[in-house]
């Protein structure tokens, strides 16, 4: 971070000398410029490389930096109104995922978020894994159409049961897989049952693709198996989307009593279960069960394995496990719309899985989001003894309930002017929301040290 703080000062300092310079002139040699600003010559390279990208250089190997040619100015803002006529009135609503993905601004605590915190990814093995993999001599040829061999593999042998490698489709993270399946599962204008509350991304892909969410609602033990089979009947869907495992908001673990009852009323709608198993690998106090597609033997199940929380949010790679014509459309599906996923990516993620390092990621992970669940609940505990606090055995999440009456949506935005990011649980409801709640994620912020202090100014909020 500090390095990165260090190129856009370098990079600001030169934006400035570049506007007193005339096209063609020459800026400082990077010696030069190394000892004007107490920075390495990788900062000075990283600062010149900024500015090339943005068009404000051109670089001469052997000569040096030069200001580039400057575009004319526009006389007058170009007239776009005619693409409103054209687009008509279809739009695609991101608010609710730009908001999961907005850093927290400078200062304030994210407690909102859906990955590890840098100080937890695997940076060095990735980098590692990545190195070996550019080496391999195919690496960057066009791989199999459903992916790796090995790393379909590994999938499989994850997931357990009776998959095979040949019902494992490599696909581009988990939100590509979700628009894939459900594309090809549903077309537009179709119910999609979901649990409410559920993930955002999912709801985002859904209306964007023309489906409607219609919610089951979640307890402590997961999705409500009667509830579930009176959607089937009302709405006459022929999908579920559903998180057994460490559920994103409410980390609810699918109980041992409800799996089997989820599939048979599955199984008697004539409908599929899209298993998303996002956050396999965070486990705190247990691991997760099996997966339902584990035990499913007879094509019921969509299973969305990925490792994107488990690792970085640079590593977009997944897959999709499922059986017969189902499969078959999945795969067509991917390949009509993004023939594969970068093979360097698939071949670094198998280089990272492979090797010794891996396990003892996990192991690290799981001690470092225990001691970071448990010092939130405690500073939860001590400055807002009065909310009520579930206590996941794994995920990144907390879901804590507000009292009746209180506006979350307004309470994230005068929590984020006072300095700490937290997600309002509204959203998260693909319905009316049953009670106010927020969700707060241990897993992004810097340290514990930092979680006890974004809970204080949280809890500044909410006595104000």
């Amino acid at each position: 971070m500090k390095n990165d703080s260090s190129v856009a000062v370098v990079a600001d300092a030169l934006r400035a000398e570049l506007r007193r310079l005339g096209p063609g002139e020459r800026l400082p040699s990077s010696r030069a410029l190394v000892e004007r600003h107490r920075v390495s010559p990788v900062t000075v390279s990283r600062a010149l490389g900024l500015l090339a990208a943005e068009g404000l250089i051109v670089t001469r190997p052997g000569s040096g930096a030069f200001a580039a040619d400057r575009p004319a100015a526009a006389a007058e803002p170009a007239d776009l109104g005619w693409q409103a006529v054209a687009l008509g009135d279809r739009s695609v609503d991101s608010g609710g995922v730009s908001w999961l993905l907005t850093p927290a601004p400078e200062g304030a605590v994210a407690l909102s978020g859906g990955y590890l915190a840098p100080a937890l990814q695997p940076a060095r093995a990735l980098a590692a894994a990545a190195a070996r993999a550019a080496r391999r001599p195919d690496a960057w040829e066009v791989p199999h159409t459903s992916g790796i061999p090995g790393l379909r593999a590994w999938f499989a042998r994850t997931v357990g049961g009776a998959v095979s490698p040949g019902e494992v489709l490599v696909t581009g993270g988990g939100q590509q897989s979700l628009a894939t399946v459900l594309r090809a599962l549903l077309p537009p204008g179709a119910p999609l049952l979901v649990e409410s509350p559920t993930y955002l991304g999912v709801l985002s892909i859904a209306r964007a693709s023309g489906l409607h969410p219609v919610p089951v609602p979640v307890d402590a033990d997961g999705v409500r198996p009667g509830l579930l089979a009176e959607a089937f009947a009302m709405s006459g869907a022929r999908a579920f989307y559903c998180q057994p495992a460490f559920h994103n908001p409410t980390g609810a673990v699918l109980a041992a009593d409800r799996r089997a009852t989820v599939l048979d009323v599955a199984r008697a709608a004539g409908a599929f279960v899209i298993e998303d198993d996002f956050a396999r690998h965070l486990g705190i106090t247990a691991s997760p069960p099996p997966p339902l597609a584990a035990g499913d033997a007879e094509g019921r199940v969509v299973h969305i394995a990925s490792l994107t929380k488990a690792t970085a949010p640079g590593l977009r790679v997944a897959a999709v496990i499922a059986r017969g014509p189902v499969a078959e459309r999945i795969r067509a599906a991917q390949l009509v719309g993004e023939f594969f996923p970068a093979r360097p990516l698939q071949e670094t993620l198998l280089e990272l899985v492979s090797s010794p390092g891996w396990p003892r990621h996990l192991r690290s992970v799981r001690t470092a989001l225990r001691a970071r669940r448990d010092a939130t609940l405690a500073a939860l505990a001590r400055e807002l003894p009065d909310l009520r606090v579930n206590r996941p055995s794994g995920g990144l999440h907390l879901w804590v309930r507000l009292p009746d009456g209180t506006d979350d949506a307004a309470l994230a935005e005068a929590a984020l002017r006072a300095g700490v990011l937290v997600s309002a649980g509204r959203p998260f409801f693909p319905a009316e929301a049953s009670a106010p709640h927020l969700r707060i994620s241990y897993g992004t912020a810097a340290s514990e040290a930092e979680l006890v202090e974004g809970v204080r100014r949280l809890a500044g909020v909410l006595r104000s």
